[in-house]
């Protein structure tokens, strides 16, 4: 059974899936889609072409779907796809993707989103994402599966945030980070792993211990880059975890990896 209170807006094409719940005041558009178990709280706003999967709820102010932040954008019919079971709190504002960046913005399950938090056009965000309070991604930005973003951290366009990896609060992020790691300060660099979140993902101690000995190999001043990719993925080529890390810096980008700072400071 669909509840709809008397001063919500539901435009008649829309899509409700079983036992949505939509609260006062709020507005559903015509091209919008409503997974089964739903609830918008209230004063919620769900615009455009976008679909929202199953229990997932949405709380007062939040701006669901409306036109993307982008000068470029004209009008074009792009979506915004957001999976199931996701918290999505007071004052969020998430867009739907371009034409120059596939038509699409897409959130994953089991996400969290604090209140203010924000989401631009063509943004990929995995499961399991916790974005603090005021957290920030520009447009084109992909966040792997498990990322935290610290409060009021701000995300440069096209960057990527690998899965497990820790932003800390009030950070500007330029650079790509690595799965595992935690970065800091404005503007962002690497400051080690993600080691808290490691250990509550449930990774064993000699996991650990393997990713903390393949992050010192990795970052080392000694040596390029390249060259040290080849000895830690021959070292460690039957590490799941290492091995992400060293598939995350191979791959393309237009962004630089985020390397920690030097003795020197640099």
């Amino acid at each position: 059974m669909v509840e709809v209170h008397p001063t919500a807006i539901v435009e008649p094409d829309s899509k409700l899936g079983e036992n949505v719940i939509i609260g006062p005041y709020c507005s559903v558009g015509a091209n919008v889609i409503i997974g089964d178990g739903c609830r918008l709280v209230s004063h919620a706003v769900v615009a455009g072409n976008t679909s929202i999967g199953a229990n997932t709820h949405i709380y007062p102010f939040a701006s669901i779907g409306h036109p993307p932040q982008d000068m470029k954008f004209k009008g074009e019919p792009s979506k915004l796809l957001i999976g199931a079971n996701n918290i999505i709190r007071e004052h969020v504002t998430m867009n739907p993707g371009t034409e120059g960046g596939g038509m699409v913005t897409q959130i994953g399950n089991n996400c969290l989103f604090m209140v203010g938090s924000h989401v631009a056009h063509d943004g990929v965000i995995g499961n399991h994402v916790i974005f603090a309070n005021n957290a920030t991604v520009a447009g084109h930005v992909v966040v792997e599966d498990y990322a935290i973003l610290g409060g009021l951290c701000a995300v440069h366009q096209f960057v990527r945030i690998g899965c497990h990896a820790m932003i800390g609060g009030m950070s500007g992020v330029e650079q790509d980070v690595i799965p595992y790691g935690s970065v800091l300060g404005n503007r962002a660099r690497l400051a080690g792993l993600n080691v808290v979140g490691i250990r509550r993902r449930g990774f064993s101690r000699s996991e650990i211990a393997d990713l903390r000995k393949a992050y010192r190999l990795l970052f080392a001043e000694e040596g390029s880059m390249s060259e040290r990719l080849v000895d830690v993925s021959e070292m460690y080529k039957e590490n799941e975890a290492v091995m992400e890390i060293v598939d995350f810096i191979r791959g393309e980008s237009s962004r630089s990896i985020c390397q920690p700072r030097t003795e020197h400071g640099t």
